[in-house]
């Protein structure tokens, strides 16, 4: 029976305690009253923070430079000077790097050799039209002084010989002052007949016989006509034809022109007197050696320095002779040598030029010109380009702006070389925003020292630094907030109230903010309130206050701190000050 009694009791309690479990499991809890709103917190923490803006933007080379043909193009005369070239080798191929004057590639000149024998022909024809008009020799004429005017000189050695200029005597161009011979050895020109021609043969010694002393000289035949001409005696004209022979001989000292003189064939050399004598006498022609001294100008003679007769030296002065006229003749003449020589000295060096050479150190960008191509002095060949100095350009808003100064350091990567960065500076910012498509860009421009695997035209990415703080107190972006103009946080004090403080910022990126004033390490600003949100959402245990289905299963999180450190308590709901 006892034991009956035992058994009921314990299913009744069984029973009891069933119900009352299910009773508590299907009935939702007692509503809490809620005792106000749940703040999302943060500390106010010391740490590092840098400040920047990022831009993009293509690279171009600072410095450049062109290849060029050697010497320079002279647009005014190009017959004169200006060379046609022809490539013949490239030394440098496009993206190679070169130095400044390394030869990078060869040319061959193949009219430049005929252009320099006819700038020497016209060199020697302007030297000799001044020499002769000067009387200088062409290795003299830098002695020339304009003002002094002409000297007319001998051009050889030997006699004066009918002077006919006296001072103060004017003188026309082109007429004969005097004469110079070389009364060394004189020609006579002999009329021989047929019978007597037929005897003589070039280089033949022949005897002479002068009217005017005696004795017997020698002569050699150094000329002879072969063709026969009238005789032109007039006293016996059935004497037909004659031909003549030119003879030479030394002069004993008293031999001069017009003298009456026999020739003959000797026929014997061991006696002088026998010798057949031509039929017809001649005359001294005169000396094998003479020249004429013409005045090259018309002007006064103002000295004369010879006198008939007189033996003068090759280039002894004979007669001065001046004027305007004379000095700006010279001078003209003068300046055309000298135009000419220079010429010259161009033609030689750019005979010399076939090189051509690259005009900077950096890589070579382009080849314009072909192998077998032509180009002339001066023209344009391909393109080098530094790429030790390149040149980011980028553009910002009107908020990051504020953020760039002038000469700010800048990271610059490149997609292209991911592994490697470059040092740049911001050399220029523009002052004046351009509007694009509705949105006001400032154009940054960003020196930066680059490497030979750069090259123009490859996008790159710069950090622009805009300053950095080291060990300073940070709050939270989110926790600032501005009201009548003046930067504030809100903490949450120990008791659970709220207080709005004041707070001087500093540097300022996308998380957090350097405070300066109004706050001290540890204390707790809020970033977030459930007085803020939607009947749907909640505080959660984030850095942010997010809507949270799961949060709810699992209850609030008052009083624990979240992965990010961050505290979520349950506070009175209180105003702060």
């Amino acid at each position: 029976m006892a034991q009956r009694i035992l058994t009921i009791a314990l299913i009744v309690v069984i029973v009891m305690g069933g119900g009352f479990y299910a009773y508590k499991e299907l009935l939702p809890p007692p509503k809490e009253e809620s005792q106000g709103p749940i703040y999302s917190t943060k500390p106010v923490t010391k740490g590092d923070i840098s400040v920047g803006v990022n831009v993009t933007g293509p690279l171009n080379p600072s410095r450049s430079g062109s290849i060029q043909a050697p010497g320079m193009r002279n647009y005014y005369d190009v017959s004169s000077s200006n060379i046609q070239y022809t490539l013949v080798e490239i030394l440098a191929e496009e993206g190679t790097e070169v130095k400044m004057g390394q030869v990078i590639a060869r040319l061959a000149a193949p009219e430049l050799q005929s252009k320099i024998k006819n700038a020497q022909d016209e060199l020697e024809s302007a030297k000799k039209f001044l020499s002769d008009l000067t009387g200088l020799p062409p290795e003299n004429l830098s002695e020339i002084n304009p003002s002094q005017g002409v000297i007319l000189r001998a051009p050889i050695d030997g006699r004066v010989s009918g002077l006919s200029v006296a001072e103060s005597q004017e003188v026309k161009q082109g007429n004969i002052v005097a004469r110079i011979v070389d009364d060394s050895h004189f020609k006579i020109d002999a009329k021989l007949y047929a019978d007597e021609f037929s005897r003589v043969k070039l280089g033949q010694k022949l005897a002479l016989r002068f009217s005017a002393f005696d004795g017997i000289y020698y002569g050699n035949v150094t000329d002879i006509n072969p063709n026969p001409i009238p005789d032109g005696d007039e006293e016996n004209p059935a004497k037909g034809f004659v031909y003549i022979i030119t003879v030479e001989g030394k002069n004993p000292g008293l031999v001069k022109p017009g003298l009456a003189v026999y020739v003959g064939i000797p026929l014997d050399e061991n006696n002088a007197t026998r010798v057949s004598w031509f039929a017809n006498p001649t005359t001294v022609a005169g000396f094998v050696k003479e020249e004429r001294v013409l005045s090259t100008v018309e002007a006064i003679a103002t000295q004369v320095y010879v006198k008939e007769m007189q033996a003068v030296k090759k280039g002894d002065p004979i007669v001065s002779l001046a004027g305007s006229d004379v000095q700006k003749s010279i001078q003209e003449q003068l300046d055309k040598v000298r135009e000419k020589e220079f010429e010259l000295s161009q033609l030689y060096s750019q005979m010399g030029q076939t090189e051509v050479r690259a005009p900077m150190d950096g890589i070579i960008a382009s080849w314009e010109t072909q192998i077998g191509a032509q180009v002339n002095s001066g023209d344009w060949m391909g393109y080098v380009f530094n790429t030790s100095d390149m040149d980011l350009w980028a553009e910002v808003d009107d908020i990051d702006v504020l953020m760039i100064k002038q000469g700010s350091p800048v990271k610059v990567t490149v997609d292209a070389l991911p592994n490697e960065t470059f040092e740049g500076e911001v050399i220029h910012v523009d002052t004046m925003g351009q509007d694009s498509k509705g949105i006001t860009k400032f154009a940054v421009d960003i020196a930066v020292k680059g490497g030979p695997n750069l090259r123009p035209g490859m996008q790159a990415r710069g950090y622009i630094d805009s300053g950095s703080a080291k060990n300073v107190l940070l709050v939270p972006l989110e926790a600032v907030f501005e009201e009548d103009g003046i930067q504030k946080v809100e903490v949450l004090n120990p008791d659970g109230t709220t207080k709005a403080i004041p707070v001087k910022l500093g540097l300022m990126n996308d998380k957090v903010a350097e405070v300066k004033s109004g706050l001290e390490e540890g204390q707790l600003v809020i970033t977030g309130s459930s007085a803020d949100l939607l009947p749907s959402q909640h505080i959660g245990n984030k850095d942010s206050i997010i809507p949270s289905n799961d949060e709810e299963k699992n209850g609030d999180n008052s009083g624990t701190k979240d992965k990010n450190g961050t505290d979520s308590k349950k506070v009175p709901a209180t105003s702060g000050e």
